[in-house]
């Protein structure tokens, strides 16, 4: 008898046990997916369609179909650069990883909504149920303008999306231009004007003549003080996060005054801003420009209530440098954030050394390249056979021609390129300077910074091998406290100002180093007390948005009594420079801004604005209003500079309770050094009926020395926890014109 057939069930037991299996396995492999992303370089497609097409066909070879590749994508990266988030295995990740086109593959962290970390860094999370952002409702219906370069209303940052009409107090236009139409204004950017009148026609060159953004600067400054919350931001892949502006749902108003690639901007230009300003309605000024502050302009804008801010400049680290010193604006210093990008360099010899850059390879290169070492990258110093295909070391600190590192940077992009050399590692006295480093853009180079102590040993390295060479491997990021932060820029302008010693400026400081904001329709990184300014500008919405009734005056003491002058670890601000040193009112003015703090003040220092006339001295030409000629430390601001104290000063200030009905303030002073200083009285009390206390301070020179500058504070404090600090600045002097060449 032959073999017989199994019976039908068993062949249905079979299939249905190996089905079964096969799901097990499906869904164990589905369990161990999680979010990967796929970084793929530099977009080969402009059209951002064509570039998902080529996400999910690069998918589909490695999944097996088109349907269980579109399942997986979870995100198209297709703007800024190409690349994709999809749900992958292990063993697909490893898949992908071998694909030539495949820069990089890395898992997905979990991390706290962020605003590119600078705001998440002062204390406004985007999704705090209470704090000044919660408090404001994120600057709803405030207007912010915007005195810059421009505007791209393109940008994710500017979407209108889900806001109302625009306020009805609103009087300004939308001027059209060169690829700029009415549909380009929007309930989110609900005004734009642009002047070219007194502008050079060679800055004018290129440009367009409308409110569109030509350099990109206004742009940047604009979507860091209100833009919109735009997920999934990175600069191909680094500082990944939410990007938005300090006060999400404000609008903007955009004044083009600055033009060219590097925003020329004229008196005429920028006063002219300022009047449409004060006509169209406008609560917050943003002016990330250099200057004397345009009295004529900022005085009035102040008087009908607008808040004006202002950058202090990049002249630092150099005293006496910054820019629009006026009592009635808020003058921004620069900081440091929590974050750093290190950047491993490995030696031939298995040494491994650290600087920072912002490097991401196109391509797979894991080679090491000579090392050639050219001094400080002079034409000169690069005239050699061995440069081509090396990277190159710039290291001269016997030749430090610059205090600002930037200009020696760009003119050594230029001479390492016309070399064909493959990269440098430019040898600085500080290391947050990374966001300078877009220079390199457009250039096929490897950009890093080092210090001099990691220099010098790539120097020996290159001494004493015979085949020096050298890897540089890509970018990682560091956030947090393992990050010595707030530092104040080695770029920032210090104080005092030339102009008007008797005020203590800058104000106030902000983040300004690295900062990831919209440029066009990608984001990329900036540097500059231009970037620290919108912050402030940003921060002076909420408040106004939370305090409809303060003045500008009010605001700016809010801002500056409460900042912090230490860092989470309790230690002093340092501010960068030659050498590094604890950072001093004239670095920082009250300290780095505390926005949470500055939304309950405690007391405030109010002025009327027709006070500042009555006590500057006339200098700003408007002689039939300026009856007198007085020390502007006598205005009531929220700080106190003396430059000439010889024997005696006496100075008043006078406080407003915005706090608890009842309150007790006390003093606790700090005399400069070389000074004794008496505040009377030493308690304030505040109730329902006695809401403004007047107190006054007398300095006393206890040395004849003709001297430097020292620093001290006052501060009030109340059983609430309101600490109200303000900054002083004190110089004994002997002679009445006295230069201090010290």
């Amino acid at each position: 008898m032959g073999l017989q057939s199994p019976p039908s069930y068993l062949y249905l037991l079979a299939f249905i046990t190996l089905s079964c299996l096969n799901i097990s396995h499906l869904k164990a492999e589905a369990a161990s997916s999680k979010l990967y992303i796929v970084y793929l370089g530099e977009k080969q497609h402009e059209d951002p369609n064509v570039v998902t097409a080529t996400h999910h066909d690069m998918l589909t070879a490695v999944l097996g179909s088109k349907e269980e590749a579109l399942t997986s994508i979870l995100y198209n990266y297709k703007h800024g650069f190409s690349g994709f988030a999809a749900m992958l295995t292990d063993s697909q990740a490893k898949a992908i990883a071998d694909l030539p086109e495949v820069v990089s593959i890395r898992p997905s962290q979990v991390y706290k909504i962020q605003t590119t970390r600078s705001w998440d860094y002062l204390g406004l999370n985007y999704d705090q149920t209470k704090g000044l952002l919660h408090d404001s409702h994120l600057g709803e219906d405030i207007i912010i303008g915007v005195v810059d370069s421009g505007i791209w209303p393109e940008s994710p940052s500017f979407s209108d999306a889900g806001f109302g009409p625009i306020p009805s107090r609103w009087k300004g236009i939308c001027q059209t231009g060169d690829a700029f139409t009415a549909n380009n204004c929007s309930q989110k950017i609900i005004g734009a004007r642009w002047y070219t009148k007194g502008i050079d026609p060679e800055v004018l060159k290129g440009e367009y003549f409308s409110p569109r953004d030509f350099s990109g600067h206004g742009t940047h400054t604009a979507s860091t003080a209100a833009g919109v919350l735009v997920k999934n931001v990175s600069v191909h892949g680094l500082a990944a996060g939410a990007a938005r502006g300090g006060a999400p749902r404000a609008r903007l108003a955009i004044y083009k005054a600055c033009w060219g690639a590097g925003g020329s901007c004229v008196d005429a230009t920028v006063l002219k801003a300022m009047d449409d300003a004060i006509h169209d309605g406008v609560d917050v000024l943003s002016l990330s420009l250099g200057g004397d502050g345009y009295p004529e302009g900022s005085l009035n804008a102040v008087a009908k209530g607008m808040t004006l801010v202002f950058a202090g400049g990049n002249d630092g680290p150099a005293t006496q440098t910054v820019d629009n010193a006026l009592p009635w604006v808020i003058t921004v210093a620069a900081s440091t954030l929590d974050r750093s990008f290190p950047t491993v360099i490995t030696l031939g010899n298995g040494q491994n050394l650290v600087g920072q850059a912002v490097y991401y390879q196109t391509k797979k290169d894991d080679t090491f390249k000579p090392v050639f070492y050219a001094e400080s990258c002079s034409v000169d110093s690069l005239n050699s056979s061995e440069v081509a295909g090396s990277i190159v070391l710039c290291y001269a600190p016997s030749n430090v021609t610059s205090l600002n590192p930037r200009i020696d940077l760009v003119s050594t992009i230029t001479n390492i390129n016309q070399v064909n050399a493959v990269g440098f590692i430019y040898a600085q006295y500080t290391s947050n300077f990374v966001y300078a480093l877009d220079a390199c853009n457009g250039f096929p180079l490897t950009c890093v910074v080092v210090d001099f102590e990691m220099a010098n040993k790539i120097r020996n390295y290159y001494i004493i091998s015979d085949n020096p060479i050298i890897k540089v491997s890509p970018t990682k990021e560091i956030v947090g406290n393992t990050v010595r932060s707030p530092n104040i820029a080695f770029f920032s302008s210090r104080g005092p100002s030339i102009s008007f010693p008797e005020l203590l400026k800058p104000d106030i400081a902000a983040p300004g180093v690295s900062i990831l904001a919209a440029k066009r329709n990608s984001y990329l990184f900036d540097g500059g007390t231009s970037m620290a300014c919108p912050h402030v500008s940003g921060i002076a919405a909420l408040l106004k948005s939370a305090h409809r009734s303060w003045s500008p005056a009010a605001i700016k003491s809010a801002i500056v009594t409460t900042a912090s002058i230490t860092n989470e670890h309790g230690w002093p601000i340092e501010a960068e420079g030659l050498p590094r040193k604890p950072a001093d009112p004239f670095d920082f003015g009250g300290g780095n801004i505390n926005p949470n703090r500055a939304a309950d003040p405690g007391l405030i220092f109010d002025i009327n604005p027709k006070d500042y006339l009555k006590y500057f001295n006339c200098s700003i030409g408007i002689d039939d209003v300026c009856d007198s000629i007085k020390p502007l430390y006598f205005l009531n601001l929220p700080s106190i500079s003396i430059p000439n104290l010889k024997t005696t000063v006496t100075v008043w200030r006078t406080v407003t309770n915005v706090g608890s009905t009842n309150a007790i303030y006390e003093a606790i002073p700090e005399s400069p050094l070389g000074v004794k200083m008496v505040v009377e009285p030493t308690v304030l009390v505040f109730n329902a009926t006695h809401k403004v206390n007047t107190f006054k301070v007398s300095f006393m020179a206890t040395v004849k020395l003709q001297g430097d500058y020292t620093f001290g504070s006052l501060t009030w404090y109340d059983k609430d926890g309101h600490r109200v600090r303000i900054p002083i600045a004190a110089r004994i002097v002997i002679q009445d014109f006295f230069a201090d060449t010290s």
